[in-house]
């Protein structure tokens, strides 16, 4: 699962990550962090496609937008 993250400087995160079975299940993680207003652990994650899996947090407090795709391509659609 790919993890596109807008922030708050206009910068973009990629995030690959292994801690969802499906979109529907990342996206739901992800506003639950938001309404909780915490931040996203991810413990299965490769961040801007490095080969190690690795253990991230995401402070979610300057995120702007969030993408959730299956492929990482510019047709997985815009931010919202």
């Amino acid at each position: 699962m790919i993890l596109r993250f807008h922030l708050m400087g206009g910068e973009d995160v990629s995030v690959m990550s292994g801690d969802f079975d499906g979109e529907e299940e990342a996206v739901a993680a992800i506003a639950r962090a938001l309404d909780e207003r915490r931040s996203l652990v991810l413990m299965r994650a490769r961040y801007d496609r490095e080969t190690d899996v690795n253990g991230v947090v995401i402070n979610l407090a300057n995120v702007v937008s969030v993408r959730v795709s299956k492929t990482d391509r510019a047709e997985a659609g815009q931010y919202l």
